[in-house]
């Protein structure tokens, strides 16, 4: 038996750079993973689509090259193949990048399926069949979430994906049936629209994209269809059936019985919280739903146990597991840490890009919070011009009378970028005149956030004459 200080049981991006951090601060760390270090971001999340992604937006900026006085001679094609090994590269090189960091602070890694065996004993069964124990002081549970499977009939068959599933597609369908209109379902639609197929998005609500600001959801929907994407709101999918050459979806629409024809369907319903099978009953560790309950020092009921990342059910996002695996980190070193979650940015990759921060305009409204707002389009940023980029707009909401910033909400070109600063002035108070008032490089795609905030602060902004306070 091998004894730590610290044993975190998942090497994802919540438990890895726990891991880390942890060994900065001087503790003996141990690390069981029991597939590919980096978890779902690295391997079949964040990193492998946005790379796929970044092959599509080459793509059709290629076809638009001749506006930019750049002619090809040629054939402009896709080939899939080639960018399916380019996002195994990159993955490849982050996951060897991740290894090296561990290693390189004495973190011991293990590879195997880890269950506790008390509060202060994890059991791992090796890769290789054996059995090893590991004995520490505290222990970190960072085992993801896995994808949500719902209720409908024929789920299980032959070519109906996950998002894990579809990233190793060796061939492009003709048709993708995508059920969920959440940020996975429309990352993936935007993806393989660009390629040349032919995508259906069948959402339950009545909108897509609920996390993000509905003023701009309802504008990128508008932007979805002019991308050929077909969208099926309201819709609520009961099975899916194999048929000659596919699949069909069959849905209800306002007691309607509809259905479409497809190659491939995409369950992207989003994920849940992986928390089976650890043994987490045994040892009394509180759990809701599947999602271990952890207060904001990542501290379970247990003492000794914490837990980070996705199974915590709090967001599920990579950059907010791997804030709540430094907060472990350093409460188990002895530090005051403690998570805050009032500034964490979401980013839908799409195309445009859509990002947000803080307060959105519907939980404005269903909290009864007045709000005003400065909006500033990308049509009037001399740099998304430049770009060609000039669809969408940046929006800002505040409180009235002192202008302290609650939400910023972006779509268009940079948008993930952009985002950044809205979360450090949404996290410090800041107020649309500091915004305003700090000066901004030009020609720059932020300006356009200086500029919404001259809405708000001065009653209108100067490079877009019409725009304004509004309440």
């Amino acid at each position: 038996m091998s004894k730590f200080d610290l044993v975190i049981i998942g090497g994802g991006t919540g438990g890895y750079v726990c891991a880390i951090r942890a060994a900065q601060l001087g503790l003996k760390v141990a690390l069981v993973e029991k597939d590919r270090l980096g978890g779902v971001c690295l391997n079949w999340g964040c990193i492998p689509t946005k790379t796929l992604l970044r092959s599509a937006g080459a793509y059709l900026e290629a076809g638009r090259l001749a506006e930019f006085g750049v002619h090809l001679e040629g054939t402009l094609a896709v080939d899939w193949a080639a960018m399916v090994a380019r996002k195994d590269r990159v993955v490849g090189e982050l996951v060897g990048g991740v290894e090296r960091l561990l290693k390189g602070h004495g973190v011991e890694l293990v590879s195997g399926v880890a269950r506790l065996s008390s509060p202060r004993r994890v059991e791992v069964t090796l890769a290789d069949g054996g059995h090893t124990l590991l004995e520490a002081d505290q222990i970190v549970i960072a085992t993801g979430s896995l994808p949500a499977r719902p209720p409908i009939r024929g789920l299980d068959l032959p070519g109906v994906l996950t998002s894990d599933d579809i990233l190793a597609l060796e061939t492009l369908p003709r048709r993708l049936a995508i059920i969920g209109g959440g940020v996975i379902g429309i990352e993936f639609a935007t993806l393989f629209s660009a390629l040349g197929v032919q995508v259906s998005v069948i959402e339950m609500l009545p909108t897509i994209l609920p996390p993000v600001d509905q003023e701009l959801a309802r504008r990128y929907r508008v932007l979805l269809k002019q991308q050929g994407v077909e969208l099926r709101l309201e819709a609520s999918v009961e099975e899916i059936v194999a048929v000659e050459g596919g699949l069909e979806v069959h849905y209800t629409v306002k007691d309607r019985q509809e259905r479409i024809e497809a190659d491939l369907v995409l369950n992207a319903t989003g994920r849940v919280p992986f928390s089976q099978g650890l043994g987490l009953e045994e040892v009394g560790v509180a759990r809701q739903r599947g999602r271990v309950l952890v207060d904001d020092r990542l501290r379970t009921n247990v003492p000794g146990l914490y837990a980070v990342g996705d199974v915590t059910g709090q967001v599920l996002l990579a950059h907010v597991a791997s804030r709540q695996g430094e907060v472990a980190a350093e409460v188990i070193a002895g530090h005051d840490s403690r998570m805050d979650y009032r500034a964490v940015p979401n980013v839908v990759f799409s195309r445009p890009e859509i990002a947000g921060v803080g307060l959105t305009s519907q939980q404005a409204r269903e909290q009864g919070i007045e709000v005003e707002v400065g909006t500033f389009p990308f049509s009037a940023s001399g740099k998304a011009l430049a770009q060609g980029e000039t669809e969408g707009q940046v929006r800002l909401l505040c409180e009235p009378g002192s202008g302290k910033l609650l939400g910023l909400h972006v779509m268009g070109p940079g948008a993930s970028e952009l985002i950044a600063e809205g979360a450090l002035a949404v996290r410090l108070g800041l107020t649309a005149r500091e915004l305003a008032e700090t000066i901004h490089a030009h020609p720059t795609l932020p300006e356009a956030v200086a500029e919404a905030a001259r809405a708000v602060a001065f009653g209108e902004a100067i490079h877009f004459q019409r725009l304004g306070k509004r309440r």
